[in-house]
């Protein structure tokens, strides 16, 4: 930018609030696992005096790794929010997982930011995840920088870098600076191609000495900073100012860098800036680049804003004396404090002692039900990591937490008493990944519940299912890692569960024609029991479902007794008569039967319908029915060959390929649900976490006989 100064210490964010919408910047952090997006954000808070030193984030006092989980995972697995005070300005950052399972809190940043940041470490590639992020970010027109990171490190190469930005990003990345290299190679200093000076970090501070570039600089910045200009003056709203460049015109330094901030605003320009986040290299530059160079709230659209019927209301703007609309991005459940709401307040002021209305859409199939509660705040709290501090008030554009909302869940708006609003649900993908689950002990199943419930609340990336075929508690993750999160979190709050293997919802049918007889017969106490039916049975084709014909004649089953032998057949159905599955699409005709005048009852003939089902069963032999799925599955034409391989394996047929943007291909088969297990898991595996796929239930197919043989031993076992 066009000068560097120190920073603002001593700022504290927790002495005041942001006033002003235009000196808020919301960014969201984002990038590939190791890539330094932590380490970025913890030196831009010791730079500006918010924390003591780098190394405090290990020790748990900022931004999120003091969480056992990523302790555990060694690597990012929640949002956090890290404001940062600079010269006036309050910058939120929002440091994002980089891991794909845990896309949910990625999504949230977003969605709490007005930009995005993208990380990229020097010797490290672009990995088609990060691809796939930006052109998320670019279909909603958000603005975009990239850092290059880790400039120090010895497989650093800046202009290796650069080009795969370029490539993977596009020509509209163009960077600010270019690194200044010592005699021994390493980097020492940036050269500002708008300022046309050397920010010189040699004596190894954080804060560079500026002076005017050598001589031998001078013929490396010329090229690089027409082509700057020029990318920067082509978004102008100044159409003269192009040609005035192209005529010699030397144009101020102030106008490009109000021009920079256009560009950037509008998605189309995406400046690039190399650090070292260790010896804070760059790290000045960039927090002028954050200030100067990104939109403030004002200058990002709202998501759309309705009645709670949905009905229209007037367009809102980042106005802190507008109508109050927040929208909490996240839940968590502290230890000490109970339920901690991250809110981005979109228009209005949020103040201590407030009340409000809560409401929210409901994600039924995940266990996010539609709600709607006012409850009261007592305090607006600044979060810093783990640690809240108390402000006056929180404006629109800004982010901030409340505490103790109860009905409050991740996606949730909250908005005035007197005046409830919504805001419009942000996407979230579906997980695929089923994790069944048990408590250990009956007296278990309340914790359990409990510590689910609060999961859920946090986490719309978490579906719960209770199969009412299978009896099964699962949990639909978006991974293995998610999974292994979600149960660590879970045993965390002394909750005693165990996994077991997902059981697929089979069905049942009989392969051929046949008939049956059930004899029920007896004696006790006194008492008799006595019903004879007998049936035909015959198999339907598929989805067909049940037919009960009655052709009896002469009066051999009493007309009162017939529906009992269908309620007796219906309910033998449901049991199944091999490996315990509901059997499916067939016709059961009543040809034939006895009574007794005393000893006939409903209860005896319903039992002679289910014998006489399980005697015709018997006699036709029942093949299994699986499940099976149309599947899509998006991945990067490199991986077409791989993924169409592996399907084979898994007894799915491909239906067809399509193009998709970005040099991705659309993958359609058909696979059955029990191939599809683990296909989160494996897909990630071969496509270096590219992959992607969606499911819809189309239809049951008989199942292999290996295949059924290996179900029926595992059911007996389990009986």
């Amino acid at each position: 930018m066009s000068k560097q100064s120190g920073p603002g210490r001593g700022s504290e964010r927790s002495a005041t609030s942001a006033s002003d919408p235009t000196r808020i910047r919301n960014l969201a952090v984002v990038g590939r696992t190791g890539s330094g997006k932590t380490t970025l954000v913890e030196s831009l808070l010791a730079a500006t005096g918010v924390i003591n030193r780098m190394g405090s984030i290990a020790e748990g006092s900022t931004v999120s790794d003091s969480d056992p989980a990523e302790l555990k995972q060694q690597r990012s697995v929640s949002l956090a929010l890290a404001p940062v005070p600079y010269q006036g300005y309050t910058i939120n950052l929002l440091d994002t997982p980089g891991y794909a399972d845990f896309v949910g809190e990625l999504r949230a940043g977003l969605r709490g930011a007005d930009a995005a940041l993208f990380v990229v470490a020097a010797g490290d590639d672009i990995d088609a995840a990060t691809m796939a992020l930006w052109e998320e970010c670019a279909a909603v027109g958000l603005p975009r920088a990239v850092v290059i990171s880790r400039l120090d490190h010895p497989r650093a190469d800046w202009e290796r870098a650069l080009q795969a930005c370029k490539s993977a990003f596009g020509d509209g990345v163009t960077p600010l600076y270019l690194p200044l290299h010592d005699d021994g190679g390493a980097v020492c200093g940036l050269l500002g191609l708008l300022s046309q000076q050397v920010f010189d970090h040699s004596d190894g501070g954080p804060v560079p000495t500026v002076r005017e570039p050598e001589a031998e600089h001078r013929d490396g910045i010329v090229d690089a900073r027409g082509n700057l200009i020029e990318s920067i003056i082509a978004e102008s709203e100044d159409e003269t100012l192009l040609d005035r460049y192209l005529d010699g015109e030397d144009i101020d330094v102030e106008t490009l860098i109000d021009d920079l901030e256009t560009a950037v605003a509008r998605g189309s320009f995406f400046p690039v800036l190399g650090v070292c986040a260790t010896s804070g290299l760059g790290i000045n530059a960039l927090l002028e680049l954050l200030v100067g160079g990104f939109p403030h709230p004002g200058e990002h659209a709202l998501p759309t804003v309705t009645a709670i019927d949905g009905g229209p209301v007037e367009p809102l703007s980042a106005d802190p004396d507008g109508p109050l609309v927040g929208e909490i991005i996240k839940t968590t459940i502290d230890s000490y404090v109970g339920r901690v709401s991250l809110i981005r307040v979109f228009s209005g002021t949020l103040r201590p002692e407030t009340a409000l209305h809560v409401s929210g859409h409901g994600l039924t199939d995940r266990g996010h039900d539609d709600h709607d509660a006012d409850e009261r705040i007592s305090s607006v709290l600044s979060p810093q990591g783990r640690t809240l501090r108390p402000i006056a008030e929180s404006i629109a554009g800004d982010l901030c937490a409340v505490t103790k909302l109860l009905s409050a869940e991740t996606g949730d708006t909250i908005s005035a008493k007197d005046r409830p609003l919504l805001v419009e649900a942000w996407d979230m993908p579906e997980p695929l990944l089923p994790i069944a689950i048990e408590a250990r002990t009956r007296a278990d199943e309340d914790s359990l519940a409990k510590g689910l419930s609060r999961l859920i609340a946090g986490d719309p990336t978490l579906r719960l299912e209770r199969n009412a075929e299978t009896h099964q508690l699962v949990l639909w993750c978006m991974g293995e890692s998610h999974a292994d999160v979600v149960l660590d979190r879970l045993r965390g709050q002394g909750v005693h569960l165990e996994t077991v293997p997902v059981i697929v919802a089979l069905r049942e049918t009989l392969v051929a024609s046949a008939e049956g007889l059930g004899r029920h017969v007896k004696q006790s106490g006194g008492h008799g029991q006595y019903a004879v039916a007998r049936v035909t049975v015959e198999p339907l084709e598929r989805g067909a479902g049940f037919e009960f014909v009655d052709k009896v004649v002469g009066g051999a089953v009493p007309h009162n007794y017939i529906p009992s032998v269908e309620k007796g057949v219906r309910a033998q159905m449901e049991r199944g008569l091999d490996a315990g599955f509901p059997l499916v699409d067939l016709r059961v005709t009543l040809v034939d039967g006895k009574a007794h005048t005393v000893d006939s009852s409903d209860a005896a003939f319903q039992t002679a319908g289910s014998l006489a089902l399980r005697d015709a069963g018997a006699q036709a032999g029942v093949t299994l029915l699986e499940p099976v799925h149309d599947v899509l599955i998006t991945v990067p034409d490199e991986h077409v060959g791989s993924v169409i391989s592996d399907l084979s394996s898994r007894r799915g047929q491909v239906t067809g390929t399509e193009a998709a943007s970005g040099a991705r291909t659309v993958v359609r088969a058909e696979i059955p649900e029990t191939s599809l297990l683990r296909y989160a898991i494996d897909l990630r595996s071969f496509t270096g976490g590219s992959g992607r796929f969606s499911r819809t239930f189309l239809r049951y197919d008989p199942m292999p006989e290996h295949e059924a043989s290996t179900v029926r031993a595992e059911r007996a076992a389990a009986r």
